[in-house]
């Protein structure tokens, strides 16, 4: 490659990345959460939010806000706004903010499912009280894992962004943007030097902001299970026609589960009709839809298939 052209694939790279920090940059805050003390209002913790709506709805993750009511919100042209927490969802790593005043530029949104590994992606957020702060890379990777946890329930967040853009702490709540400036994640974590991490915005998270804005929290289904992914024996593979299930190692003591007659050692098939290959799929049919209504388990017990009708309760 000549040194014009090498010059001229830089520059083309500068100005996607100069493009999308202008249009971002705006719409991302600095946090300053606060908690009451003795002495009146102190600050807990700090993070970056972006801001969904012209009327003053704010989204940022969960762990930035933690248990705090209110606090602080700084945008780069110098305003700054109080807000309070409208609700939060640890097991997403998600909370919606809503401050006293609006008149914010809103962020697009886009589809972290059409992301595709190498794709540049700008992360726009507020490291160690530098405000403004942008930082470019690509998707490393699509589809991880990151587990999120209440005092009393363990949930995988799944189809996370892998990305070497250079996140850091104050990050966390800032914007993962696509070249075209649409924010498709939400910056959670710091797994190691060039490995950061960002919940996705796609169909399910959409809900779960939906859910937040208007109720202040999230409904989910709870059956009382833990177990893991196993294969299939080989023998009710083809009668079957699937690879893998769901093994129950635990059942808890008065839930749906038990009292539908699930038992450790069963193989989970499908639940309300949807085939569970891993515990991911379960998850995802765990929605509020489901609480209270009657679902078929179909499952395998010492090589009998069996069908169980169980009746999810809502996860507290």
């Amino acid at each position: 490659m000549s040194t014009t052209t090498e010059a001229q694939a830089l520059d083309a790279y500068s100005r996607a990345v100069v493009s999308v920090a202008e249009r971002v940059t705006p719409s991302v805050a600095s946090l300053r959460v606060m908690r009451r003390g003795r002495g009146g209002q102190v600050p807990v913790g700090a993070g970056s939010a972006v801001a969904l709506t012209p009327d003053g709805f704010m989204l940022t993750s969960a762990h930035v806000v933690g248990r705090s009511g209110r606090g602080r919100a700084t945008f780069p042209d110098g305003s700054e706004r109080r807000f309070e927490v409208v609700g939060r969802d640890p097991l997403s790593d998600l909370a919606v903010l809503r401050t006293d005043e609006g008149g914010l530029q809103e962020a697009e949104l886009g589809d972290a499912a059409e992301l595709r590994v190498g794709q540049l992606v700008v992360a726009v957020g507020n490291p160690n009280g530098f405000e403004g702060s942008v930082t470019a890379g690509v998707v490393s990777g699509v589809g991880r894992s990151l587990p999120a946890r209440t005092h009393r329930h363990v949930r995988v967040i799944d189809s996370v962004i892998q990305t070497d853009a250079a996140l850091n702490p104050g990050n966390s709540g800032g914007a993962l943007a696509d070249s075209t400036g649409r924010v498709v994640g939400i910056n959670t974590a710091v797994a190691g030097v060039g490995l950061g991490l960002a919940v996705p915005v796609n169909d399910a998270t959409r809900r779960v902001i939906g859910a937040l804005m208007s109720e202040g929290r999230v409904r989910r289904a709870y059956i009382g299970l833990a177990g893991g992914p196993r294969p299939l024996p080989p023998q009710a593979r083809a009668r079957i026609q699937a690879d893998s299930c769901i093994e129950v190692v635990e059942v808890v003591e008065g839930s749906p589960a038990e009292r539908a007659g699930l038992r450790p050692e069963d193989l989970i098939l499908e639940v309300d009709g949807a085939a569970t290959p891993g515990v991911e799929e379960l998850q995802r049919l765990m929605v509020a839809e489901l609480i209270g209504t009657t679902v078929t388990v179909r499952l395998l017990r010492q090589g009998r298939e069996l069908e169980l009708e169980l009746v999810p309760e809502e996860l507290g």
